[in-house]
């Protein structure tokens, strides 16, 4: 069952993002996904909760009552759209990786070396990501933490983790203590995955932090994906290393 819900209140990508991991702890609340600009969140829900409950768990800022229910029947016939909505939500991830590999490529393709090209691509990879994330220090937290366990637990990671990447981008750039940055890498992204994983498993619909929020990016099997590379190419190049 889905309800459509007015919300007034939310003023930034950190409201929302506070919003969404708010309700989406109600029990009997499935997903949650709130559209800043529309001021609306579109709430699944196991069975029909009163806008009571919902207002109860929101802090006293934010106003929440119902615009509309839409009929499950109706939402199973648009289920196609959604599924070519999320694919298209999705290209700018795919270009991007498939601009980080071309670049990584075009580095070294007149003097091939597979792990200069793995270290460029892991730089330019975290860079890139690390940028997006800067776009809203703000607001990026508070995303990153409703499925980083580690961010869960200690908020200032979820603070500083747009310039762990950023530094760690510029180790691997500058060939700087290579072994190190790759063993943090390999870390923090496996932390993340954990949650990822989890994410997905739970099927929850939640936005990925991993571009930031400027980027409206579903959490998707894409996402999963992209971590696993990165740390596949992690403990190709530390075993390359000779650790």
């Amino acid at each position: 069952m889905k309800h459509t819900y007015q919300i007034q209140g939310m003023t930034c990508d950190g409201c929302r993002s506070h919003v969404e991991a708010t309700l989406s702890k109600i029990e009997g609340v499935e997903t949650v996904s709130v559209n800043l600009q529309k001021g609306e969140a579109e709430i699944h829900m196991q069975k029909h909760l009163p806008t009571s409950t919902l207002q109860e768990a929101l802090p006293s800022k934010y106003t929440i009552t119902q615009k509309e229910a839409i009929n499950v029947f109706a939402e199973a016939e648009t289920l196609p759209q959604e599924k070519k909505s999320k694919l298209q939500q999705l290209k700018p991830l795919l270009l991007i990786l498939f601009y980080i590999t071309a670049a990584g490529v075009l580095l070294h393709y007149k003097n091939w070396n597979t792990q200069a090209f793995m270290l460029d691509f892991m730089g330019l990879f975290l860079i890139v990501f690390s940028f997006f994330k800067m776009l809203d220090l703000k607001g990026f937290p508070e995303s990153f933490r409703m499925y980083d366990p580690l961010a869960k637990r200690l908020p200032l990671y979820a603070l500083i983790y747009p310039f762990i990447e950023t530094v760690l981008g510029l180790m691997f750039l500058m060939r700087i203590e290579v072994k190190i940055a790759l063993i943090i890498t390999l870390v923090i992204l496996s932390i993340t995955t954990i949650g990822v994983t989890r994410t997905l498993l739970d099927k929850k619909s939640i936005r990925c932090a991993c571009l930031g929020t400027a980027l409206k990016l579903p959490m998707t099997e894409a996402t999963f994906i992209e971590n696993a590379i990165m740390i596949l190419m992690g403990i190709y190049m530390l075993i390359q290393l000779g650790i």
